[in-house]
């Protein structure tokens, strides 16, 4: 058996470039804002580090800013929709900041606490787990475009950890991280962790 990790599938995870509330740090779940020209300019680049490469899949999210960075990165087209890597569902915190909401409730995290009328950090998680499932099926490798924390627990979930444990993960704006295999396919890993700028592959 091959056991150079090279020879497993990988899966390449793009969060969307920079929008007007990531740029004001609002939590941006539902919201369908487009990129700002920075953001698009971003994903232009990150596209020239991904040229020549091919997918077995290409899926992302169905909000704007994700379709936008799917095209400008160069696989927008044929990109499938999948509703499942939709941002997390911020409920009554949407558009704000969390310096604002740890204003109003002192010791408030997202991770521990969640958003009124949102979804739950469980909810994210079986989202997640629907994905990796539909990865692990795949034949070949796979782009994913997306968002921040519906990625971070992606990265969580592939590796046998908790949702949770997903704020552990930094992930900029126009950034690609990779997730695949070590030594078999019983042995996730992360190869590539929140790669941006001149620093991508």
């Amino acid at each position: 058996m091959n056991n150079n990790a090279e020879s497993f599938p990988k899966v390449y995870l793009v969060r969307h470039g920079e929008t007007a509330w990531s740029l004001s740090r609002q939590y941006t779940g539902r919201a369908d804002i487009p990129l700002t020209a920075r953001g698009e300019q971003d994903a232009v680049e990150l596209g020239a580090h991904l040229k020549g490469l091919e997918f077995s899949q290409v899926l992302m999210s169905p909000l704007l800013r994700a379709r936008q960075t799917a095209a400008l990165i160069g696989f927008g087209t044929g990109a499938i929709t999948e509703p499942d890597l939709m941002e997390w569902d911020y409920g009554t915190y949407e558009g704000r900041r969390a310096a604002d909401v740890q204003a109003e409730r002192p010791g408030w995290d997202l991770f521990k606490d969640g958003c009124p009328g949102g979804e739950t950090l469980e909810d994210l998680g079986r989202r997640a787990d629907r994905v990796v499932a539909k990865l692990r099926a795949a034949s070949g490798d796979v782009l994913i475009v997306a968002h921040r924390d519906i990625l971070r627990i992606l990265i969580a979930r592939w590796i046998g950890l908790q949702p949770i444990d997903a704020r552990r993960f930094y992930l900029d704006t126009a950034s690609l991280s990779i997730i695949g295999y070590q030594h078999s396919l019983e042995e996730p890993a992360v190869r590539l962790l929140n790669a941006s700028g001149e620093n991508i592959l």
